[in-house]
């Protein structure tokens, strides 16, 4: 398997949070949560957590021992939390976290795992790409944030509201019936989105971080066939940088989003092998 990746900080002079790698046959992506505050709950900080995290993934991986995606996450997950319990308060809600997309190749077929809003783009042989997304913070945001509707932004009002919206997301992460994330509970694995795919079935597999996948939305300068065919024609950096020209066309104004650190993967050369059967 062929990997190509590039990644990008979203503020010059701060840490990258995001963190990819890849072993033969595997790719990891993670993207860490920068959540205001846990630099005083935890020492280490959220880029420390990601690539300690995603180092024990590798590792995991490049054995090869047999273990499904998400007991190996689970087993890293503790690993990381192990590490750190012992100076940090790494129970506290804002505690270092990332989301988790991971792909490894086996001779007849690719599994991966996404935990947490980043995205897998399948390049199906046939019927266009296939787009997997764990849907559950956004919608936890979504149902925590609706009492600031009609709240005038600006005002003490405002800030009171939206300071309970943030606490009530908070309650929700890594609870039944909220959403679930790469914190300190081995347990979140096993709420991981999973799945396989026939090697002859796929082109190839993209892993994009929240930051990178706003070429599609909000951005919406292209759907994902069309990044499926930037990343053939430029790569991953090409992706990277049509995101990095929105956002400096948008900056200054009022509505402007913040950049946000982007990271892309594309695995391409799936090693099928003689086993494989083509499709009818």
């Amino acid at each position: 398997m062929r990997v190509s990746m590039a990644t990008s900080a979203g503020t010059a002079g701060r840490p990258n949070e995001d963190f990819l790698g890849a072993v033969p046959g595997a790719a990891v992506l993670l993207d860490g949560a920068g959540i205001p505050g846990t630099e005083s709950i935890c020492a280490h900080g959220v880029a420390w957590y990601t690539h300690r995290l995603g180092g024990a993934l590798l590792g995991r991986l490049s054995r090869d021992d047999g273990r499904d995606l998400a007991s190996l996450l689970a087993a890293a997950i503790d690993e990381i939390a192990a590490a750190h319990r012992g100076t940090c308060d790494v129970a506290h809600p804002a505690s270092p976290q990332a989301t988790v997309a991971i792909v490894r190749a086996h001779p007849d077929r690719l599994d991966h795992l996404l935990l947490a809003d980043s995205f897998l783009v399948l390049d199906q042989v046939r019927g266009g790409p296939q787009v997997v997304t764990d849907e559950r913070e956004v919608s936890s945001r979504r149902v925590c944030s609706a009492p600031l509707d009609g709240v005038v932004p600006g005002t003490p009002e405002y800030d009171r509201v939206r300071e309970s919206c943030v606490e009530a997301l908070r309650a929700r992460r890594n609870q039944p019936g909220g959403y679930w994330i790469a914190k300190d509970d081995p347990r979140a694995a096993e709420e991981a989105m999973t799945g396989s795919r026939p090697l002859y079935d796929l082109d190839g597999v993209a892993l994009l971080s929240n930051g990178a996948s706003r070429i599609v939305s909000p951005y919406r300068l292209t759907d994902w066939p069309g990044v499926l065919g930037l990343l053939a024609a430029h790569g991953p950096a090409g992706v990277i940088r049509r995101v990095r020209q929105a956002e400096s066309r948008a900056s200054g104004g009022p509505d402007a989003p913040v950049p946000d650190d982007a990271t892309v993967a594309h695995c391409t050369h799936l090693p099928l092998s003689e086993a494989g059967e083509p499709l009818p």
